[in-house]
């Protein structure tokens, strides 16, 4: 982004016209139409260029991206440090490049701002702020798709890359949060591409990350420099199972079992630390405790899977992949979870789906997991075709029996997992018809709304929340469902088609901020 502050909004509830881009900072501009984001036909008329009108509701923005931000990331203990990450330029050869912001620095919005019913050009009126970069993280030869930082402390910072190159560095960050130092400590190259790091949140295995691999493979990384300062990362697991690129993995909540699906329509989850074999409970290869693949054609998802979301009970995994197919499945218990989690856990057991999510018989095995920890492993649970794309994003509600899921069809679906995975809401047209990228519940959130707020992102360039509380799927209308529960967007980003959307966000546990990482190179601060 060019030095002439695209992102300045115009003036709260100012009846004047909204601030244009200037025509050198863009090299093609359209002109909004209504406010469902039409836009007109292209002009035969190859000289004449149109306006584009930027509605941003942002509090701050960073924009020395040169290219799409492709990964976002936050510090778990102080979360004003954030991480993003992407690529120096469009060309085929340009490097990797990230940043590290202080969203700190970015005041919250006034109530009622100076220039409240006068002129927004002036120079009283509120501006978002314009954030510098606290730390550069270079070394990548190519994008920078993959963030985190290492749990419990937030000790080290983890780039991953598609040169295969997976980058640490250790992380300083004074009791006052802010003045946070940042040192290069080692790389390790063991696959040609990354496609996700996730770090691991057992305290009992701190500074551990798993990657999965465009050539199928999932890796596990100590970070320890302490023990060996000449070998900084460690590996603790390799796994060669997927014999397609692996799309995503998460961790279960005690850190104990790791889930990883595949381009193959393989799911895998990795006993990595040995638990479950102790107890006997890992399947015939001696790696994993669940091992699905298209074999099994009460599981098979033609097409590849492309998200998975273990329980916080960590007793179900589910997996999304192509034309709207979700699967969830049981998993072993390997540690004790609270009373309200197992008894959530033990309604949604008993049933299975067939095609479209429609009720089959009950499965044969036990209804009640508590006494035997290997009951219902493996059981394909539900099987659900709600959506008519693949399912991109999924996400367990921590203090509802809730999982929601994000489609290419624009659409977000809430499955009631208390109700064999009865569809509790559709919203249908959630945005705007463009891809759901993202899906995530706010995991602070308390009262009455704890375990009901849902933040979603999307190619349309927009970020929402939704209340899912109130009328269930059979209750709405389906031209109401298109909206039903929305409590809040945010815009600011360009959406739709090439070089426009919201490729992720992170919104902290209370979800009071939200930063997001723009396919149009622009990281934007929201506040709810």
């Amino acid at each position: 982004m060019s030095s002439s502050k695209p992102y300045q909004n115009p003036a709260d509830d100012d009846d004047s016209e909204p601030e244009m881009i200037a025509e050198d900072d863009v090299q093609e501009v359209v002109e909004e139409v209504d406010g469902d984001g039409d836009v007109p036909m292209d002009s035969d008329d190859e000289g004449q260029e149109e306006e584009l009108v930027l509605e941003n509701d942002g509090i701050a923005y960073f924009d020395q991206h040169k290219d799409s931000v492709f990964a976002i990331a936050q510090h778990p203990v102080y979360p004003n440090l954030i991480a993003t990450g992407g690529s120096e330029g469009d060309a085929d050869d340009a490097p990797g490049k990230g940043y590290i912001i202080d969203i700190a620095a970015a005041p919250s919005k006034p109530v009622l701002p100076p220039s409240y019913n006068s002129d927004p050009s002036s120079a009283g009126a509120w501006q978002p702020t314009e954030l510098q970069p606290v730390f550069a993280i270079d070394g990548h030869t190519d994008s920078i798709n993959a963030l985190t930082f290492t749990l419990p402390r937030g000790d080290f910072l983890v780039s991953g890359g598609m040169d295969g190159r997976l980058r640490v560095y250790a992380v300083g960050v004074p009791s006052t949060g802010t003045g946070a130092q940042f040192k290069f400590i080692g790389e390790s190259q063991e696959t040609e591409e990354v496609n996700w790091v996730s770090p691991c949140p057992s305290a009992a295995h701190p500074n551990t990350i798993a990657l999965g691999a465009s050539d199928g493979s999932v890796w596990v990384f100590a970070v320890d420099p302490a023990s060996d300062p000449s070998n900084p990362i460690q590996i603790i697991q390799s796994y060669f199972l997927h014999t397609a690129s692996c799309t995503a993995g998460a961790w279960s909540s005690d850190g104990l079992l790791l889930a990883t699906v595949s381009e193959d329509s393989s799911l895998h989850v990795f006993d990595v630390f040995g638990e479950a074999g102790a107890k006997n409970l890992v399947t015939d290869n001696g790696q994993t405790v669940v091992s699905l693949a298209d074999a099994d054609q009460r599981f098979f998802v033609e097409g590849g899977l492309y998200s998975v979301a273990i329980s916080p009970s960590g007793g179900l995994v589910a997996v999304g992949g192509a034309q709207g197919a979700i699967r969830v499945v049981g998993l072993p218990r390997l540690s004790a979870q609270p009373t309200s989690q197992r008894q959530t856990a033990q309604r949604a057991v008993p049933v299975q789906r067939g095609p479209a999510g429609r009720r089959a018989a009950p499965s044969s095995h036990p209804s009640s997991v508590q006494s035997d920890p290997s009951a219902g492993a493996g059981v394909v649970l539900a099987a659900l075709n709600v959506q008519s794309d693949g399912v991109e994003s999924l996400s367990f509600s921590p203090q509802q029996p809730l999982l929601a899921a994000g489609s290419v069809d624009g659409s977000i679906v809430v499955f009631d997992a208390a109700r064999s995975f009865a569809v509790r809401k559709h919203i249908r047209g959630a945005h705007e018809g463009e891809s759901v990228v993202k899906v995530d519940f706010v995991r602070a959130a308390t009262g009455a709304t704890a375990g009901w707020l849902l933040t979603s992102c999307g190619l349309d360039g927009v970020v929402r929340r939704w209340d899912l509380r109130g009328a269930t799927a059979t209750q709405e209308a389906v031209a109401s469902g298109q909206t039903a529960g929305l409590i809040k967007e945010w815009k600011g980003h360009r959406g739709g088609g090439e070089g426009g959307g919201v490729l992720g966000f992170v919104q902290g546990a209370d979800g009071e901020r939200v930063v997001t990482a723009g396919d149009d190179s622009v990281v934007l601060v929201f506040e709810a």
